[in-house]
């Protein structure tokens, strides 16, 4: 026998045809005499009848004797089902097949989880048997979804003129950004390639080489902690456009994301996506990927509570720091346990505290703050921050980096607590202007805040040495509902700027030859101004789909510690292996990890 379908796509004008289905056994009901099996492959669930009048002794045999996740194949009539056992719940639930042959292909053994209870199956399980994980429904929703978030994708870049290009895997390790991978070299001992983090160097030989458009299914590697929305390898769609500038990339990406969103999600978004700097981005919501479904603006009132008497507040706003609020609409109501939890959260955002007012309903405030202010302050404090009979202010006063990660993160724990997110609301964000520069305490200089490619402003150049700290990247990112889903930036195309860019990360002349000199070498040769972008594919495909993390939409993921429980990666290797590449490891005998017991227990 061979396959002519697929039991999912069966339907009720498949009534009187002889099919042949194969798939895996997903539940069996043996009524005496007749067996009712529900057969389970890619595109959905078919009923099949066994029934002892219509199967030979041996095939009624066989099916009493299936387990489920056997694989089987099977062949009869298509037939409508009584109208009292339709299944609605099923696409095919009006029809069933009555089998008239069957055999077994592959019987499956006692299995370490039952597929329909994964929820309560610990996610190390369920990931050690990923390939019995992906039978589940839900798994393969989420891979068939990305599949069509890729093909639309391609699709749009295709028409829009875009040549795909495939860049190198092994390349040279440029220790700027997150730690590479590295990968020993046989042919050259002691030396070593890098797996790319990006293909960002070699999408911009490319505008060099005169391609103009490019994109690419990059897969790429970070050695670095992971998250929810993180894994140490990943597929970002990869973008770059010569004789651009920042607001025809920006344009570009709106009409690409609203494409996605109308064939993927049926949703249409007719009006231009916001934008806000780097800078309003920090100062009214504390973060540089506020998530917009929901308001909460971060006010400064630092001008009016230094005038005050309470001391913590005039302090932090007359030595340099600030003293911001948020004003939780029609909260004044908060019960004391409320305010002390939001408390405990300030504190742990390395706050010294959390000072509030209550505005009840008649308009009368509730506050230890009122003493120390006058009414015109106070007038002008509420004034402020547009307080109404009802709502709840909260304060924080400290520098400006603990005030802005204070209440950047309680507006997020407020959104939660007042369930301020609608499921199925996407709020699309362009952020512009970051800083070019951000100072790395541990290194003790200034680091790229994007990558040492990014173009400053023309106005900021003049500060590349001389002030880093003011100058402002043509950088940008597409944030969605508060989660970055990817940058870009114009390229710096002159080679003046790209060594005066070098020297301001504190590289040697010797440095930069050594790391860049090839690209350096490429823009004295006619480099179009050229600019780019690229996206996160899975964290995209996990947003639309209300995934928990990034592991519920890739074939086969990590671990929060990198390691892979189906295949036991990364392992050791044979001494030879090592001999050959001319290495050796040094590691204790002791070190044992978490990821090698759960192996051996299992």
């Amino acid at each position: 026998m061979k396959r002519t379908d697929y039991c999912g796509v069966l339907c009720e004008s498949d009534l009187g045809r002889t099919v042949t289905v194969a798939g895996w056994i997903s539940a069996k009901r043996d009524m005496g005499g007749v067996i009712f099996l529900d057969l389970r492959d890619r595109e959905g669930i078919l009923q099949v009848v066994c029934d002892a009048r219509n199967l030979t002794q041996t095939d009624f045999h066989t099916a009493e004797g299936l387990k489920n996740e056997t694989v089987a194949i099977m062949s009869g009539m298509i037939r409508e089902r009584d109208e009292e056992t339709y299944n609605p719940k099923l696409a095919t639930g009006t029809i069933e097949l009555a089998a008239d042959s069957l055999e077994v292909l592959s019987e499956a053994g006692t299995l370490p989880f039952q597929l329909d209870d994964s929820n309560n199956v610990r996610e190390e399980l369920r990931l050690r048997y990923r390939f019995l994980d992906l039978r589940r429904p839900e798994m393969l929703r989420n891979l068939r979804f990305r599949h069509r978030v890729a093909r639309v994708v391609e699709d749009y870049l295709d028409r829009e003129g875009f040549l795909s290009v495939e860049t190198p895997m092994l390349t040279k390790s440029t220790p700027e950004g997150a730690r590479d991978y590295l990968v020993p070299s046989r042919v050259h001992p002691g030396e070593f390639y890098a797996l790319p983090q990006s293909p960002q160097i070699f999408k911009q030989l490319l505008m060099v080489g005169g391609i103009d458009k490019y994109y690419q299914f990059a897969r790429c590697f970070r050695d670095e902690d992971l998250r929810a929305d993180r894994q140490p390898e990943f597929t970002q769609v990869d973008m770059e456009l010569s004789f651009v500038d920042q607001e025809d990339i920006l344009l570009h990406l709106e009409r690409l994301f609203k494409h996605i969103m109308k064939e993927t999600m049926g949703l249409d978004f007719p009006a231009p996506f916001p934008r806000i700097t780097w800078q309003e981005a920090m100062d009214r919501y504390g973060s540089d990927k506020p998530d917009l479904r929901f308001g909460l603006p971060i006010v400064d009132v630092s001008d009016i509570a230094a005038k005050c008497g309470f001391s913590v507040f005039s302090q932090a706003a007359r030595s340099g720091g600030c003293v911001r609020a948020l004003n939780v609409k029609g909260k004044a109501d908060f019960t004391r346990g409320e305010i002390e939890a939001l408390t405990d959260k300030a504190l742990g955002y390395g706050a010294k505290g959390m000072a509030w007012i209550a505005v009840r309903q008649d308009g009368e405030l509730y506050s230890v703050l009122t003493k120390y202010f006058s009414k015109d302050d106070m007038d002008a404090l509420l004034e402020r921050v547009e307080a109404a009979p009802g709502d709840f202010i909260l304060f924080c006063a400290d520098g400006l980096p603990t005030v802005r990660r204070t209440l950047g993160g309680l507006r997020l724990d407020l959104a939660g607590m007042l369930s301020l997110r609608r499921k199925g609301d996407f709020c699309f964000l362009i952020v512009t202007d970051f800083p070019q520069f951000e100072y790395s305490e541990e290194e003790g200089r200034y680091v790229a805040t994007h990558h040492p490619f990014t173009m400053p402003y023309p106005e900021d150049v003049q500060y590349l040495c001389s002030e880093p700290g003011r100058v402002r990247a043509q950088a940008y990112d597409v944030v969605l509902n508060g989660v970055e889903l990817g940058s870009g930036s114009m390229r710096i195309h002159r080679p003046d700027i790209q060594e005066k860019m070098f020297e301001a990360l504190g590289f040697s002349e010797a440095e930069t030859k050594e790391r860049f000199g090839f690209l350096v070498d490429a823009f004295r040769y006619g480099t179009p101004p050229h600019g780019g972008f690229a996206f996160g594919l899975d964290r995209l495909v996990m947003l639309l789909l209300g995934a928990r993390s990034l592991r519920e939409v890739v074939a086969f993921p990590k671990l929060g510690d990198a390691s892979c429980p189906l295949t036991g990666a990364p392992g050791m290797v044979d001494p030879s292996q090592l001999e050959a590449l001319g290495l050796h490891i040094q590691m204790p005998a002791s070190r044992r990890t978490r990821r090698h017991r759960l192996i051996c227990e299992e």
